[in-house]
């Protein structure tokens, strides 16, 4: 029988069997609790991380990261090559991008996807190849794609008539010649958030379909531009293949009737594999996911007649982001009486928005676990929220947490890898926290951790102030 407190809980949480489990689809691969109930990572224990970097500190399962980049190559790379293909894969850089991770990825064989000159400079320092490079924007300015061409970008995915232009000019100035690829609208709808679907009409990336055809033409006509073939990116945090299938047909449409007028070599179908945040959530493994997007695509082809074309795709989230796990440390805990005659519990954390923007912005759904010993109270419905002076401050809607959750206690937050660190702010001016990576029972810092004095280093009327003494 439900309590008036069970009854808040939303139809997909249910009462854990045990309330210190750690989920293996949303937890890295390494998670586990020792004799004292502390949670492991790599290797090493949530208490001494803490103890080390402090908290908020998001952690990164190294191996979790190479593991996945791995087998997105592999299953790719197998599946285009039973369909008399290649497949190259390129890891979204937008997700979390460090020259650390950027290292990691290229060397278990990926590309590296970047969408601003910071991004493009972060790639650049780490020392990945320009060559290897993909660069997305809506808006990427003059200065953007000037660097870009400079330094040898393997690909631009154009996104407006503007853009095929500015690039036009830069080309003619420099005499350089730049690969780029058109990105479409395929008028496809996701089965995501409003914000993380891509492929609809009503929104700013690409090219719809029947202006595609126009900007193709356009670019053919530019002497140093080489058009390398189309891009489509349906949205994020997508389960299945239904959506992947129906872009490709669509696509393969315009890809088709390109041919005519010149060699159509790449499609890129972009990426958005969904990860687990949750215990329901239930991602469709990569090497089905690559199966059954290159089969369709090899179908499409067939169907029409045309030759496959060389295959690229770019996943973020489904490689760094249950590789990342955040920890908090509990401040308060006070339990709410609603005029239902329940009553929740709020757990409050040293962290917040700042550092997760994602469930105000998305209203996204994570998970939570005591991480610093075993809890030993009964299931208790809690919502774990931040710091910051903000209703919709809150990291975990809806979780059971042990009743006996208290101040001091160390929150594990799993799948925080992406979307997160990327997403942060000094929103109440709070500083950042570090990244830190852990294998093999060692952890090191490759992002460090913001001091008040850095956010205050900005504001240029501390320096007034401290000139008129």
């Amino acid at each position: 029988m439900l309590s008036p407190a069970d009854s808040l809980a939303p139809e997909w949480l249910v009462v854990p069997d045990d309330v210190n489990d750690l989920a293996a689809a949303v937890w890295p691969a390494s998670a586990r609790r020792d004799v004292d109930g502390v949670v492991q990572l790599a290797g090493v224990s949530a208490t001494a991380l803490a103890q080390t970097h402090g908290t908020p500190l998001l952690v990164i399962d190294e191996d979790e990261v190479r593991a996945r980049a791995r087998s997105f190559r592999v299953a790719f790379d197998r599946a285009a090559a039973e369909h008399g293909t290649t497949a190259q894969v390129y890891y979204a850089g937008k997700a979390l991008l460090t020259t650390v991770i950027a290292r990691w990825v290229v060397d278990e064989g990926l590309r590296v996807d970047v969408c601003t000159g910071g991004e493009l400079a972060v790639a650049l320092a780490a020392g990945v190849a320009p060559a290897s490079l993909g660069f997305h924007g809506n808006n990427k300015s003059v200065a953007e794609l000037e660097r870009a061409v400079e330094v040898g970008v393997g690909t631009i995915i154009v996104d407006s008539a503007i853009e095929v232009e500015r690039l036009a000019a830069i080309t003619a100035r420099t005499g350089a010649t730049q690969r780029v690829l058109v990105r479409v609208i395929s008028g496809v709808h996701a089965e995501t958030h409003d914000f993380l679907a891509t492929a609809h009409e009503d929104q700013k990336f690409g090219f719809p379909l029947l202006e595609a055809e126009q900007a193709v033409a356009r670019i053919r006509e530019i002497p140093g531009l080489e058009f390398a073939g189309l891009h489509c990116h349906i949205g994020s945090q997508i389960f299945g293949v239904a959506g992947f299938r129906e872009s490709a047909s669509r696509v393969l449409e315009l890809h088709a009737s390109l041919l005519e007028g010149g060699p159509v070599p790449q499609l890129n179908l972009g990426g958005g594999f969904g990860i687990a945040y949750t215990r329901l959530d239930d991602p469709t493994p990569i090497e089905t996911l690559a199966g059954e997007i290159v089969a369709a695509v090899a179908e499409g082809c067939a169907a029409r007649g045309i030759t496959v074309p060389a295959l690229s795709f770019e996943p973020g989230r489904a490689i760094v982001g249950t590789a990342g796990v955040t920890l908090y440390e509990v401040g308060t805990t006070k339990d709410v009486a609603l005029d239902s005659g329940a009553t929740r519990r709020y757990v409050s954390v040293d962290g917040g928005m700042s550092d997760n923007a994602r469930p105000a912005l998305y209203g996204a759904q994570f998970s939570a676990r005591l991480a610093s010993r075993a809890g030993t109270g009964e299931p208790q419905l809690s919502r774990v929220v931040g710091k910051h002076c903000e209703s919709g401050d809150i990291v975990v809607d809806h979780e059971f947490l042990p009743a006996d959750v208290a101040p001091g206690d160390l929150l594990a937050v799993p799948a925080t890898g992406a979307y997160c660190a990327p997403l942060a702010s000094n929103y109440n001016h709070v500083p950042r926290p570090p990244i830190v990576a852990v294998r093999d029972g060692r952890s090191t810092v490759i992002v460090r951790g913001e001091t008040i004095d850095d956010v205050l280093s900005r504001d240029a009327g501390i320096e007034a102030s401290e000139n008129l003494r």
